[in-house]
């Protein structure tokens, strides 16, 4: 809930300096970076919280659950953001992605209707809609056409069958890649973990995406 809180005040703020930004626009010029939103950001209140915290996720990356447990409870109730160094993540979520063949195939026991849902139930309640004739809002990246078969599916099993909540994306005859974008609840896991990025995550048409009613 706060992250929400965050993330409204923060887009309260770009949109009023884009506005301003919008009124002293010169005709001539090709376009105008609207620095005044960053220098804003950091002198409000959601840069003093989200500084605090920084480094807490990078610790459950780095040290695990336990270590990563412990590094958040120091920073969040001790620390504060005051530590004078930042974690970094040493490679993307793509980049970290282990190969298949490192692992041993998990076997699911199948939903039971009660705690828990096959998902296209869970789709379902989700309200998700996109406008039928609207481009797809999920495209390969260019010169990516060959990685969903040569890579993804090769290499790593396909992960994108897995970790995608809605069922977007499925391979029909072993390694054909068939983008289901009308699903998409937009939780953007695709942007950032797809084997060697291939999914460009673009922004759909205003009102598509998830109707969450009791939230």
């Amino acid at each position: 809930a706060e992250a929400v809180y965050d993330a409204l005040a923060e887009g309260d703020g770009a949109e009023e300096r884009a506005v301003a930004a919008t009124g002293a626009i010169d005709p001539d010029e090709e376009c105008k970076e609207v620095t005044e939103y960053e220098e804003r950001m950091e002198k409000s209140w959601v840069y003093d919280e989200l500084r605090e915290v920084r480094n807490c996720h990078a610790a459950f990356s780095k040290w695990g659950v336990g270590g990563g447990l412990a590094y958040a409870g120091l920073a969040a109730h001790v620390l504060k953001g005051r530590e004078p160094w930042t974690i970094r993540h040493g490679a993307s979520d793509s980049e970290s992605t282990r190969p298949a063949s490192e692992f041993d195939a998990i076997s699911y026991p199948a939903p039971d209707g009660v705690l828990t849902f096959d998902l296209l139930t869970n789709l379902q309640r989700a309200g998700t809609y996109h406008e039928d004739d609207q481009p797809s809002h999920l495209r390969i990246r260019p010169g990516g056409d060959d990685v969903p078969r040569d890579v993804s599916v090769r290499v790593y099993a396909a992960p994108e069958t897995r970790f995608c909540p809605a069922g977007v994306y499925e391979y029909v005859e072993g390694d054909e890649l068939v983008i289901n974008a009308q699903n998409c609840i937009h939780c953007k896991c695709c942007s950032v973990k797809m084997p060697g990025g291939y999914i460009d995550w673009t922004v759909p048409e205003g009102g598509g995406g998830p109707q969450y009613q009791v939230m």
